[in-house]
């Protein structure tokens, strides 16, 4: 039996802009092993975001499939798809996404709430990985009390509480800093690789690609290369 968390065969994606067909990805094979750190490196439009939206299963792909922990994702409907990310799988989003309204603890406590786990043992856990990256005294804190940094602590660390099999971060640095920039990736690779997590990072930062297990280069849809 073979030791893969995600197992990609033969994906192609195709958009229809009015008459226009779009090929965002065009024949991807990629089988990703388990508890390995991999980046997907390629320039805007490669078509790296997409990938990760149909392996996220965000997207539906235009043919092809995608397996994760044996399932294929793509046969699933929506409702399935929904349980089954709240199950396996963690984002990291460029953009935070944390709720406003909500302090720190309340947006990491959250995906917990969904496992329905109780509110004493959710802020538990939620307080023990915020104080473990460096947040203790920002609790309390919303999201507009902190700085971009700060805020994209939160959001790995919602990403993270509930420990999930497959973690997937879309350009995590991407309104960072250089050296903002370093501590996060720094932070995320640490949880992952503590957890035993597969992890899929997509990225343009070739930084980011030398501390990845393997780097999936893409260009034009495809599979350049894969170091």
């Amino acid at each position: 039996m073979n030791n893969y968390a995600v197992e990609i065969e033969s994906l192609r994606k195709v958009y229809r802009v009015g008459n226009e067909k779009i090929v965002a990805l065009d024949d991807v094979t990629l089988n990703i092993q388990t508890g390995e750190i991999y980046c997907i490196l390629g320039t805007s439009g490669s078509g790296k975001s997409t990938l990760l939206n149909l392996i996220a299963g965000l997207e539906r792909p235009t043919r092809g499939s995608i397996r994760i922990n044996g399932n294929s994702i793509e046969k699933m409907n929506e409702r399935q798809l929904v349980l089954f990310r709240q199950r396996y799988l963690g984002f990291v989003f460029q953009s935070y996404n944390l709720l406003p309204t909500l302090t720190a603890l309340e947006n990491v406590s959250l995906p917990l709430t969904f496992r329905g786990i109780k509110k004493q043992v959710r802020e538990k856990e939620a307080a023990k990985i915020l104080t473990s990256i460096g947040l203790k005294t920002h609790l309390n804190h919303r999201p507009t009390q902190m700085s971009g940094g700060q805020q994209q602590r939160v959001g790995i660390a919602r990403a993270f509480v509930s420990k999930p099999r497959l973690m997937l971060a879309d350009e995590p640095t991407g309104n960072l800093d250089s050296k903002t920039s370093g501590e996060i990736i720094e932070l995320i690779l640490k949880l992952a690789r503590d957890n035993q997590q597969t992890m899929v990072i997509v990225t343009h930062d070739s930084d980011v690609a030398r501390i990845a297990d393997k780097t999936v280069h893409i260009l034009d849809g495809a599979i350049e290369r894969i170091e």
